[in-house]
């Protein structure tokens, strides 16, 4: 779990510092601020210290990681990522039991990473992030299109990460938080999806049994699938980290509440949320969880050129959307 995180000079962010993470943090701002530009970011950090010394991996942290920057940001140059008119970007992440990853490069900066630190060991957890758009129907598209010899860059590493990771479901000892919280998304959605070996493609299949093809199935349904097969597959554990962008895109909001109530469920069971949104419905049903269980849910609202901190469990954030839903309900009572 990160415990820690400091990033000065990333794109349109001047300077992010936390030293009180949760299991849940959730991203908020206007567009353009750089809430999906920190998650990717964050990703591809947590991805590579992964990846290292991995199976038959033979990369150094410095290469995987300057890897897995240009292939999440799809950079010409990693010095693209340094926030314009500064001259270096640096971050450091702090882990459970101490372990510290920190780098630096500058705005001059073209292929890899030299300065970079890191104590974080070896280890076998898988993490994810989950993007605004469904991937389930461009499944075969994006792994083909990412495919030696292809090798597209139209679809960054988020997307084909989480394309590799969505395998069929099988059978066996499972998490009872997972197994739980994929019966919640069953009864949510009226079905669940499955993979049709045969046709070799995604289908969804109602509580009545009744079978539809993937591409004709709602968008909403199809993003919060995904969640289901990483739970049902093993691809997650306990100690996963899970990134969603624009965690309310394509849902009702009754939809996004339910949702929710499972993000905090599995986070309970241990795995950390980073989270980005737009909507006044996501960040009021976290105060309610945050206030009803006594839990810290870190907010981080960005506006342009500053960040404000935070915590639900204390007090609705003052930020643009906040502040935009006061204003419509004040034009409200004066009709």
């Amino acid at each position: 779990m990160i415990q820690k995180l400091s990033v000065n000079n990333l794109g349109p962010i001047a300077s992010i510092q936390c030293n009180t993470l949760g299991k849940i943090n959730l991203f908020v701002g206007e567009n353009g601020t750089g809430k999906t530009y920190l998650l990717k970011f964050i990703y591809a950090i947590i991805k590579c210290t992964e990846q290292f010394q991995r199976g038959i991996e033979r990369r150094s942290l410095n290469q995987l990681l300057s890897d897995k920057l240009f292939n999440v940001f799809l950079l010409s140059e990693l010095g693209e990522l340094v926030k314009k008119g500064t001259s270096e970007l640096s971050t450091e992440i702090k882990m459970d039991a101490g372990a510290t990853l920190a780098f630096s490069f500058g705005i001059s900066t073209k292929q890899q990473i030299q300065n970079l630190h890191s104590t974080i060991p070896a280890t076998n957890i898988n993490s994810i992030f989950i993007p605004a758009k469904e991937i389930l129907s461009l499944q075969n598209v994006i792994i083909r299109s990412r495919g030696e010899m292809f090798n597209e860059k139209g679809f960054d590493d988020t997307y084909l990460d989480l394309a590799n990771a969505l395998m069929p479901s099988y059978k066996g000892r499972n998490y009872e938080a997972f197994s739980n919280v994929r019966k919640n998304l069953a009864e949510a959605l009226n079905g669940r999806i499955e993979f049709d070996d045969t046709k070799k493609e995604w289908i969804f299949k109602d509580s009545q049994r009744r079978i539809y093809n993937i591409s004709v199935t709602a968008e909403g349904i199809k993003k919060l699938s995904v969640l289901g097969a990483l739970l049902g597959n093993h691809y997650l554990s306990n100690q996963s980290t899970i990134f969603i962008d624009e965690i309310e895109n394509a849902l009702h909001p009754a939809l996004i509440s339910k949702f929710i109530e499972m993000v905090y469920l599995l986070a309970k069971a241990g795995i950390q949320f980073f989270i980005s949104t737009h909507s006044y419905a996501v960040i009021k049903k976290l105060y309610i969880i945050a206030q009803r269980e006594k839990q810290a849910i870190p907010v981080f609202s960005l506006e342009k050129e500053k960040v404000q901190y935070g915590n639900l469990a204390e007090d609705m954030p003052d930020n643009a959307i906040i502040r935009e839903s006061i204003k419509l309900y004040e034009e409200e009572i004066e009709l």
